[in-house]
């Protein structure tokens, strides 16, 4: 029996007033579907999204989605005005009872429902978004950078809910991780035009070189045709007294059709250049101590850093990451404890809040009117590691255009402004980067990029991420900070802090007493005896059984009240039925597991 899509678009083509964004455009979203949404930075992606939620009309075409269907987007610049609190805006729509649901989505996402929205920042806003779309559980989810602003330890809440919903969902993530944990199915954006592969995001970039590589050799035979048409149709008038005109129109339209192939945007020609080097030894910490509040941020921390490190900090967000990031460079006084810097340092520092960015300069001035940068007597000219550079030139090198050297930097986007910050960044010498949260909002293509150049970079790096992809492929050392003041130095990247953490982690769920929670937290390495989805069911159902208990406890608690089915019968009779499906499905899990359990055992 055929299924109904959730989403149909037909024939879409959106201008904006001047080149087309999509032309001709025709996307089906099917029930289950787990795609993800890629493409360069500016490509299009988060208004193919706007377009697939209704919030942006097309210059022509149809979009259809069945009746009853219902479809739900996160996102990233809320309107919360009208709502006092974060936790009113993550509720709204919902049945009342129903509160519980945006209390585990803050307790994983990691926000206050009880925050004041005046008060909120802009990363809490958005976990609240994203927390309201997770509770109104919507037939099918549009997630644009879902886990910007999410710690490490709240992206895999996001990636374990996502695993066990039976929605269907389109995903923007620049987090490889992520994509390759969650997507079926990819949807590439390229020139406006949206290709579809029935592989998830781990097949994408073969594919994706196939793609390039077949166009490349087609543009080159087309090239070798016109070359040899063209010559015809010189040489050939001399032996013939009339010329063939069918052949002639067919070569104006071979040229017309080489013109119409729009070139792929390059890479960004972005460069590192270390500067003189610094002394062997970068920073020498011992000892130290740091609280703010009585709430401890490092305990008797040491760390010592050599030329050429590349040291990863991980941790939830709020742990104090940057906090001893700003120690280690002398930026702030411990409490006790010594640091000691290196010799001849150049530092330069990538700021996660994008603090060296006045939204309302244009990207002209914000290069131009940087001290570092300044050309004296030359206002269109920049300074680029010692040369002077035109800043038009400079900021091509970075993907932007002519247009956009004088437009505000609050009209770019989040990958734009990340671009913008790193032309800044890599226009100094230097010889010790400061990296804090790089890859937000950058693409694949840029993404790749930034890594090989901090690999070739000779000198040494500090860097903040919760992109565990790039943190395997950059980090040769690993602070993981995990609250409580405890700071511990692990060898390699991010996977190789799991698979060292592990016992630590064994250890200490071993200690806890209640039977049911050491079955169900316990981490086991799956045996050999289990096929690839049985491994990994059993790796899901203990969050899935956390998930179920937490649930029943909250409805068990909203039914306590014993004037409820007086006051509110429909509201008791949605509440019991609740409760009745989700012990079934807590009991099914738990018979689910053990046998797995048992399978795994042997």
């Amino acid at each position: 029996m055929a299924r109904i899509p959730l989403l149909q678009m037909s024939d879409i083509s959106l201008t904006f007033g001047g080149d087309p964004v999509f032309d001709q455009l025709g996307l089906v979203v099917q029930p289950g579907d787990r795609v993800a949404l890629v493409g360069r930075n500016g490509s299009g992606k988060s208004t193919l999204m706007k377009v697939m939620a209704g919030l942006v009309e097309p210059d022509r075409g149809e979009i259809v989605v069945p009746a009853g269907v219902s479809v739900g987007y996160m996102d990233q610049d809320p309107d919360m005005s009208g709502f006092s609190t974060l936790g009113e805006f993550a509720s709204a729509g919902l049945e009342p009872g129903e509160m519980y649901k945006v209390e585990r989505a803050g307790e994983g996402l990691k926000f206050d429902p009880a925050r004041p929205v005046e008060t909120a920042s802009g990363g809490e806003r958005r976990r609240a978004a994203l927390a309201r779309l997770m509770a109104e559980a919507p037939d099918l989810m549009l997630l644009d950078e879902p886990t910007n602003h999410l710690d490490i330890e709240a992206i895999g809440w996001l990636e374990e809910e996502l695993k066990a919903t039976r929605a269907g969902f389109v995903l923007i993530s620049h987090d490889r991780a992520f994509l390759r944990e969650l997507s079926r199915a990819t949807l590439w954006i390229d020139r406006g035009m949206v290709r579809r592969q029935e592989k998830g995001f781990d097949a994408f970039e073969v594919w994706r070189d196939k793609v390039w590589e077949e166009e490349d050799v087609a543009r080159h035979k087309m090239d070798r045709k016109i070359k040899a048409e063209a010559r015809w149709a010189v040489e050939g008038i001399s032996a013939r007294r009339k010329r063939n005109m069918g052949r002639v129109r067919a070569l104006k339209d071979l040229r017309a059709e080489r013109a119409s192939m729009i070139k792929r945007q390059g890479a960004a020609a972005m460069e590192l250049s270390a500067g003189p080097k610094s002394g062997k030894k970068v920073i020498d910490a011992k000892g130290l101590v740091k609280s703010f509040d009585d709430k401890p941020i490092v305990q008797n921390f040491s760390l010592t850093i050599q030329r050429g490190d590349r040291v990863a900090f991980v941790g939830p967000n709020g742990v104090g990451k940057t906090t001893v990031i700003k120690m280690l460079m002398g930026e702030e006084a411990p409490d006790s404890g010594s640091v000691t810097l290196g010799t001849n340092l150049l530092p330069a520092v990538f700021d996660q809040a994008r603090a060296q960015l006045d939204p309302d300069m244009t990207l002209w001035d914000s290069l131009t009117g940087d001290p570092d940068m300044r050309v004296s007597g030359k206002a269109d000219q920049v300074m680029v590691r010692g040369q002077p550079r035109h800043v038009v030139g400079y900021l091509k090198e970075f993907l932007f255009d002519d247009r956009q050297a004088r437009a505000p930097v609050r009209s770019l986007s989040g990958g734009e402004k990340a671009r913008l910050l790193l032309a800044k960044l890599m226009a100094k010498e230097s010889n010790l980067l400061v990296m804090d949260e790089p890859t937000n909002d950058l693409d694949v293509e840029t993404l790749d990029l930034l890594q090989e150049l901090l690999d070739d970079y000779d000198g040494t790096v500090l860097l903040v991420s919760h992109d565990r992809d790039f943190l395997d492929r950059v980090a040769t050392t690993t602070v993981a900070m995990e609250g409580n003041g405890r700071a511990t130095v692990y060898a390699g990247g991010w996977s190789d802090y799991r698979a060292q953490r592990q016992p630590d982690e064994f250890r200490e769920k071993s200690e806890k007493t209640k039977p049911k929670a050491e079955k169900v937290k316990q981490e086991k390495a799956p045996s050999e005896g289990l096929s690839f989805t049985e491994k990994h069911r059993l790796e899901a159902l203990p969050s899935i059984m956390e998930r179920l208990e937490a649930e029943i406890a909250k409805l068990e608690e909203f039914m306590a009240d014993p004037d409820l089915f007086t006051k509110e019968p429909v509201k008791f009779q949605k509440a019991t039925e609740a409760l009745v499906e989700r012990q079934t499905a807590l009991a099914d899990a738990e018979e689910e597991w053990l046998m797995l359990e048992e399978k795994a055992e042997g």
